[in-house]
């Protein structure tokens, strides 16, 4: 049942007096006393959604090198046009459909990018089709090697069939529960939107590169999108109109050149022309690392230096690519100090509700929250409130108070001291709430557990898990004892 809620938002820790215990229970002759309830604040990795360690081309379930002490809700791949529209106008749903399944049966949710120009020249990305029906693909090498076929999206006749498959592809997945986000991709190698060591073709005229970003956000516009950080241009665009970013080469402290790296000479100054550095507000930032893990700790490049980067610009996803970790506990402890601010981390941290109250009338119930991650969570999850009785009644009470306002904490960006050292990042600061949430006559007077859950869009199940300690197997945190009496 939904209830009526009267919320009031404070920045700041609010003075909540009453009694402090974890499993309060009402005191005789004390009826307009309240309870407060401190819960206890655990360090555990939380397997929450819409955040954290990403498999890639493989789900949970089936990745080997998946350490089991890393949670993972997310399953990351990138797809050919061809391998999604293996024949004209014909989206090809079984495969979709069958990732959709083995994803959410490992417990996870779909990203995935589309890609149109393969540096493989055994293995295109483009359908054959695409020039059965007049298309342009044209040939042309990468870094000397080739030659390669690639499809010209300022064709019109491309353009056309590429903008079309985007717009289906829209139409059958835009929001789909299983569909955690989208790259914003199709341009350039890989979907990455550049063509560096192409020979014979550059991008896409602006016109063409804005036209593809405009249909991603007419098809899509439920499920997140993210654009990929080359060109600081259609970034701009992009997250302008509400995308979020990636980008593929966290970690990369020198490897492709002694002298310029993609952390230090790269994403600071793209980030800043693209004015993309408020992005995270709206919209998830994801990371891939560059090589993968094993190889900044061969070259001796510091860890908490990268992860605290990576961090700073609230990023909610890591794609380290499936690869094997370093076997080293240090190296385990720092990915364990990473994942616990990656994305958002909520805490509750104190709850205020009277030991008696009366139905047919308001139930005030005071909380202080905080979010101790990187990242906002961006999905409107409700708090909600479970009455459970003696014999098995129960009531839920949803408020309209949901989990994506609560903000973490921020450091200067890209200043001198940052890039010497990045910071920690400090927690957000402390959202306290005075919720009002309607009792029903119906209900049975007598003693009630009162709990609390964060719940899913369709306000039927938990879906958050805190960090806080006393979750039971179905979801809920109990608070406490409540005594409800007919109303007077």
């Amino acid at each position: 049942m939904r209830c009526r809620t009267r919320i009031h938002l404070h920045l700041g820790l609010a003075m909540m007096v009453g009694l402090v215990a974890n499993s309060p229970a009402p005191a005789r002759g004390a009826e307009s006393q309240s309870v407060r309830v401190v819960p206890q604040e655990i360090d555990d990795l939380l397997p929450n959604p819409g955040m954290g360690w990403e498999t890639f081309h493989r789900t949970a379930d089936r990745d080997t090198h998946l350490p089991s002490w890393i949670p993972s809700t997310i399953h990351y791949a990138r797809w050919g046009w061809k391998d999604l529209e293996s024949r004209p106008g014909l989206l090809n749903e079984k495969f979709l459909n069958e990732i959709l399944r083995q994803t959410r049966e490992a417990g996870q949710r779909l990203a995935f990018r589309v890609k149109c120009c393969s540096t493989d020249p055994a293995c295109p990305y483009h359908p054959a089709w695409l020039r059965e029906v007049g298309g342009k693909v044209v040939l042309t090498r990468y870094q000397g090697q080739g030659p390669l076929e690639v499809p010209d999206l300022d064709d019109p006749t491309t353009l056309r069939a590429h903008l079309d498959f985007i717009q289906r592809l829209g139409k059958k997945y835009d929001g789909h529960p299983d569909i955690d986000h989208i790259d914003l991709g199709s341009v350039g190698w890989w979907g990455e939107w550049h063509m560096s060591g192409s020979d014979a073709i550059g991008m896409p005229s602006p016109e063409t590169q804005r036209k593809i970003i405009d249909t991603y956000l007419e098809a899509f516009q439920k499920t997140p999108l993210l654009m990929l950080i080359d060109g600081p241009e259609m970034l701009g665009y992009a997250v302008r109109q509400g995308t979020g970013w990636r980008a593929d080469c966290l970690g990369d402290m020198g490897g492709f050149s002694q002298k310029r790296y993609h952390m230090r000479d790269k994403y600071p100054p793209t980030l800043t022309k693209a004015n993309a550095l408020e992005a995270w507000k709206t919209a998830p930032v994801a990371w891939e690392t560059c090589w993968d893990i094993r190889k900044w700790v061969a070259e001796g490049w510091s860890l908490r230096y990268i992860f605290n980067y990576a961090l700073a610009v609230h990023a909610s996803y890591i794609n380290n690519k499936s690869a094997p970790l370093p076997d080293d506990p240090s190296v385990h402890e720092e990915i364990r100090r990473f994942l616990r601010r990656l994305g958002y981390r909520l805490v509750l941290r104190e709850v205020e509700y009277p030991r008696c109250a009366d139905l047919g009338s308001p139930l005030t119930i005071r909380m202080a929250w905080q979010n101790v991650g990187s990242a906002p969570c961006y999905r409107p999850y409700p708090v909600a409130f479970r009455l459970q009785g003696r014999r098995d009644q129960s009531h839920v009470l949803v408020s309209d108070f949901t989990v994506n306002r609560f903000m973490p904490g921020s450091v200067p960006l890209f200043t001198e001291e940052f890039m010497a050292d990045p910071p920690d990042l400090p927690p957000g600061d402390p959202i306290t709430a005075e919720l009002a949430l309607t009792l029903p006559r119906a209900l049975p007077a007598g003693e009630y557990e009162l709990a609390v859950a964060v719940l899913d869009e369709q306000r039927k199940a938990p879906v958050v898990r805190l960090a806080i300690a006393g979750r039971e197997d179905d979801g809920w945190y109990p608070l406490g004892r409540i005594v409800l009496r007919s109303g007077r």
